[in-house]
């Protein structure tokens, strides 16, 4: 529904502009099991009269909040919730909240947290907490996060997912030391860490012995995983991923390995993304024929339908950056057997690297059929690496040969003879 935002608009106009938005907000609320219509033909039908915008069905007509938060105008949010009247719900709290996080600023998602009942009419309780203290966490602001979290200790107990969350905050954040700093602090409160806090702690210390000292990795990850054992912190798939991906980044493909490998004595077995990252790290390591294997095993574990075209794109990728364009294809038409139409950045990555390799006739197949399959590719140079150029042959030089050379020097010992 179309509402001008001039300021000059007529009293009567804003009486008759508010009177409609209560009559749709009313037709919004109505219980979808008591009446056999959809909510759309219900809308279609009371306001026919109405010239609309967008269709009904559009996201945008039924929530004018959005693109306010998408502009990141947080002025104009604020009156959209105010005049709102009480019907916000979760889903505006939520977006609003990641809005701001994501903005970077953390202080406004905790005072409108503090003032949702009173300003907005929204309920203020624990998952509502939860939730902003997730946002917080997942954007490095755990300082804001553990400060809410105490300053409303009174009024909402934090429990174990929550001080989860702030040691995960923490360890995203990369401070290791703040970490442990308030996992002491919880043990001594008589809580108990989660998984999910030692995870992200082990993967904070991959990443900083990555950085530091890749040699400390396995004595570091070790003394983790006993703290683990000796509280009776359970390992899960998410251990093992944290382990193998820091190893497979590390290039320890073999190591990494004899971990997936291992899994089962734990009662753990492997989800689609471990296998995606072993089999990046075989191609990254050149071990074809074990990558190819790996996606075989994926297959048959359950896990092909995460073999999805970006996994795809991401391998094919790999193959093109060691030079194996031939495997590189292979992967290309397992893809399409697989069911997944290829894109325009599949058939730009694989013609650029057969132009290189100055393999013209395949690329320009490849461009053929990108047209049969209706992809939009756009003609455009590629150059030919000078490495798969065809060299000229070089021109043989001509060698004296020896009867030439004895018939000269034999006629300048003739011509100085002459004057002896």
């Amino acid at each position: 529904v179309s509402k001008p935002f001039s300021s000059s608009t007529l009293p009567a106009q804003d009486s008759d502009q508010s009177q409609l938005a209560q009559s749709l907000s009313s037709e919004l609320l109505i219980d979808p099991s008591s009446d056999p219509l959809s909510v759309t033909q219900r809308l279609q039908l009371s306001f026919s009269h109405i010239t609309r915008l967008l269709p009904w069905s559009s996201p945008c007509s039924i929530c004018p909040l959005m693109p306010a938060v998408q502009r990141k105008d947080f002025k104009a949010t604020h009156d959209v919730i105010v005049s709102a009247g009480g019907v916000a719900g979760p889903k505006t709290f939520a977006s609003s909240i990641d809005r701001l996080v994501r903005a970077g600023r953390p202080a406004q998602a905790v005072s409108f947290f503090e003032r949702m009942e009173k300003d907005y009419g929204l309920k203020r309780d624990k998952t509502s907490l939860r939730l902003v203290v997730e946002k917080l966490c997942e954007n490095g602001f755990a300082s804001n996060a553990e400060k809410m979290v105490k300053s409303l200790a009174n009024e909402f107990f934090p429990d174990e997912y929550v001080c989860d969350l702030l040691i995960k905050g923490w360890c995203i954040d990369g401070k290791l030391e703040e970490a442990r700093r308030l996992a002491g602090e919880m043990y001594r409160g008589g809580f108990e860490i989660g998984t999910t806090a030692y995870n992200a702690i082990l993967d904070c210390v991959s990443k900083l012995c990555r950085k530091k000292d890749p040699f400390r990795l396995h004595s570091e990850a070790e003394q983790i995983l006993v703290d683990m054992d000796t509280h009776g912190v359970p390992r899960n798939v998410e251990t093992f991923n944290v382990l193998i991906s820091n190893l497979c980044k590390l290039r320890k493909t073999e190591d990494a390995l004899n971990l997936f490998h291992r899994m089962g004595e734990w009662g753990c077995y492997p989800n689609e993304t471990t296998f995606l990252v072993l089999i990046r790290s075989l191609y990254q390591g050149a071990r074809i024929g074990e990558g190819d294997e790996m996606i075989d095993r994926m297959k048959s574990a359950g896990f092909g339908g995460a073999l999805d075209k970006k996994a795809y794109y991401g391998f094919m990728k790999i193959l093109c950056g060691i030079e194996r364009i031939d495997h590189a294809m292979r992967v290309f038409k397992k893809m399409k057997e697989d069911g997944c139409e290829p894109g325009i950045k599949s058939y730009d990555l694989l013609m650029g690297k057969l132009y290189a390799h100055n393999r013209a006739d395949r690329a320009t197949a490849l461009f053929n059929e990108a047209q049969k399959r209706g992809v939009p590719l756009t003609q455009k140079a590629y150059q030919v690496d000078p490495r798969f150029l065809k060299k000229k042959p070089k021109a043989a030089k001509r060698r004296r040969s020896g009867k030439l050379f004895l018939r000269r020097w034999q006629g300048r010992r003739d011509a100085l003879s002459k004057f002896d």
